[in-house]
């Protein structure tokens, strides 16, 4: 016996044949979350719920029209899907390496984000061209210790991506910020990357929250400069 599907679902599946259908033209600015729950009577988080549920499906990629947002040789990417999907959105074909799952204390972040705890479960990975095998970048990224998340160290990943484990723990991200430097890297990062100590790379690091503010991830991006740039859209 099939199950009913649920809200989100049935919307996700009409809005997914609009836009295969060609009724939402690629590049269009989809309806704000407000105006989608108008429209299907039901909730903004069930409404964020479906987008999320199409940016997994790689049919939209959300980007304010004011903002900053990632290159790669070009092509710009929303890192937001998760950068598996934003790089094979672009048509680049990319593998991932996890180095290490764990749990960890680290107050001073903790400080920085104005969290309560400072206990997060750390996520390290490297991300390199299946043509040719440079690394391309080499991620740490810091979730809130709860319960599924919690689990990580202990089961690892699987074949999920972080994303989809990130949906599944109710963490969405609705906001943040990002900010970028430029610096050299020491000897443990150039082991991890495959470079020399001192070489340049990009230092990205995203904070993103819920729609009621809660921490949802921290992400610190070592991105190679020969790829990637970062863009800034205004006015």
């Amino acid at each position: 016996m099939t199950g009913v599907r649920l809200k989100h679902q049935q919307i996700t599946e009409i809005l997914a044949k609009e836009i295969r259908r060609g009724d939402l033209p690629t590049g269009e600015q989809l309806p704000g979350e407000h105006a989608l729950a108008q429209r299907f009577g039901v909730s903004r988080t069930t409404v964020r719920t479906a987008l999320a549920e199409l940016s997994e499906a790689g049919l939209i990629a959300t980007r304010t029209g004011k903002g900053s947002y990632v290159l790669f040789d070009g092509r710009p990417l929303d890192d937001r899907l998760g950068w598996a999907h934003a790089l094979a959105a672009q048509g680049v074909d990319t593998c991932v390496r996890t180095l290490a799952v764990r749990e960890v204390h680290d107050e001073e972040l903790a400080d920085q984000l104005s969290l309560d705890k400072g206990v997060f479960v750390r996520v390290e990975r490297t991300r390199e061209l299946v043509d040719g095998g440079s690394v391309i970048s080499y991620e740490r990224s810091f979730l809130p210790s709860v319960p599924s998340v919690r689990e990580l160290p202990q089961r690892g990943l699987g074949d999920l991506s972080l994303t989809e484990v990130m949906r599944r723990a109710g963490l969405h991200p609705d906001h943040g910020e990002q900010r970028l430097a430029g610096r050299r890297i020491d000897a443990h990062e150039a082991e991890v990357l495959r470079r020399a100590p001192g070489d340049w790379f990009l230092d990205t690091r995203r904070t993103s929250r819920a729609a009621d503010d809660s921490f949802v991830e921290h992400v610190v991006s070592l991105l190679d400069p020969d790829h990637f740039q970062l863009s800034l859209e205004f006015g």
